[in-house]
């Protein structure tokens, strides 16, 4: 009888083995890890006699099409609360199981720390600053701090509202937008409630915190940008598609922004040669939001207790 066989996919820190026990996995069945993305034409190609797929959250887009060309694909693991590049429906029509992981409680607030690292890392230029001293240099920039400035939170839910008592411990004006977003909510959450067109107008820091969805997808276009203060800085660690990449880039490239911190990408990885890379305004980090050693370590636990407890079924 052939083996049943899993595939880990987009394990491009090499953790997936190292942050579980796979061993009562790997004494049932073949487990398989691959270390680099694969495009839709390889994956049809490599994963086509795997019976189990392992996501890392969006990592790998999973559309019916690739699913059509996977024959013996019975189970799809996924890691966290929404997976919006996976086909669920196509994946019931084809009798697929779908398994969702959940990451640790140490890990919540990873995309905000992220967020707040951004944040300082430009203001004080450290990452310029630290390569210098790498090369005999010292001091070449006066960098900013953020007592006294306004943060503008879009989006004041569950990781918006992370973001409001670290700003106040900095010393910071806080202030909300999103399209649901009233008064008293805000309040409630220790921000002051403003219309968009105000929050882009004068926030120094603008950080994202939306929810991708139909009704935010561009949400962030060339009119808000072209409102911001010349100095300020544009923080997105929740989704790329928030933003008109267009405008952003020529807002960038104009001047018109001091600059952009961005942690997500339309197309991940972000191909070597993209214009956001040449830009000397940009701080640009590889996804690192929720990729803390706790948060993968529970969503690597948790799918091994997926994956047990699926093997583990009669039929």
């Amino acid at each position: 009888m052939t083996a049943f066989r899993i595939a880990i996919l987009d394990d491009w820190q090499h953790v997936a083995l190292t942050l579980a026990d796979w061993s009562p996995v790997q004494a049932q069945a073949e487990v398989v890890v691959f270390d680099r993305h694969l495009d839709e034409d390889e994956a049809a190609q490599e994963l086509r006699d795997f019976d189990a797929l392992c996501l890392m959250r969006e990592r790998m887009a999973m559309p019916k099409r690739l699913m059509e060309q996977l024959p013996r694909l019975k189970l799809i693991c996924i890691t966290g609360a929404r997976h919006r590049t996976l086909d669920e429906e196509a994946a019931r029509e084809r009798g697929i199981a779908l398994l969702a992981a959940t990451g640790s409680e140490a890990g919540a607030t990873s995309t905000t720390e992220l967020a707040w690292g951004l944040m300082l890392a430009w203001l004080r230029q450290i990452p310029q600053q630290a390569q210098g001293m790498r090369t005999g240099g010292w001091q070449t920039h006066c960098g900013s701090g953020l007592r006294g400035k306004t943060l503008g939170l879009v989006g004041l839910g569950k990781l918006g509202r992370q973001m409001v008592p670290v700003a106040h411990a900095f010393g910071m004006r806080v202030q909300a937008w999103s399209q649901n977003l009233t008064p008293e909510a805000a309040a409630a959450a220790g921000a002051a409630h403003v219309s968009k067109d105000d929050l882009f107008a004068t926030s120094d820091i603008v950080s994202l915190h939306l929810v991708l969805g139909e009704r935010s997808r561009g949400i962030v276009g060339r009119a808000d940008l072209w409102r911001m203060q010349p100095h300020a800085l544009l923080v997105n660690t929740a989704r790329a598609g928030l933003v008109d990449q267009d405008a952003l880039y020529e807002a960038l490239v104009q001047g018109r922004i001091g600059g952009a911190a961005l942690d997500v990408f339309n197309e991940e990885p972000l191909p070597p040669h993209d214009r956001f890379r040449e830009l000397g305004n940009v701080l640009l980090t590889p996804h690192l939001g929720y990729a803390t050693e706790e948060q993968m370590r529970g969503y690597q636990q948790n799918t091994v207790r997926n994956l047990l407890g699926y093997l583990a079924a009669p039929g």
